[in-house]
């Protein structure tokens, strides 16, 4: 199974998950299944709001932006020091 590196299109994208991380690497059989694994790992808002109810899509979520996320297959990553 290859492992694939997602990262935002635009580096200062406030709904990133994690700030001062350039890319999140992991592994899935195929680019869309690396944006799911992603998507569901990092809902960002999985509740929604009271403003936009629907699950999964509230403010700051990825879900349903294809175009704000790069997906890349890419080695495996580093282990990390102890």
């Amino acid at each position: 199974m290859p492992w694939y590196a997602v990262r935002p299109r635009d580096a200062a994208d406030p709904r990133w998950p994690l700030p001062g991380t350039e890319q999140i690497v992991l592994k899935a059989d195929d680019p869309a299944t690396a944006r799911a694994k992603f998507e569901e790992a990092y809902p960002s808002a999985p509740f929604g709001s009271p403003a936009v109810p629907v699950p999964n899509s509230g403010t700051g979520s990825f879900h349903g932006d294809a175009d704000a996320l790069i997906v890349a297959e890419t080695g495996e990553p580093a282990s990390p020091q102890d």
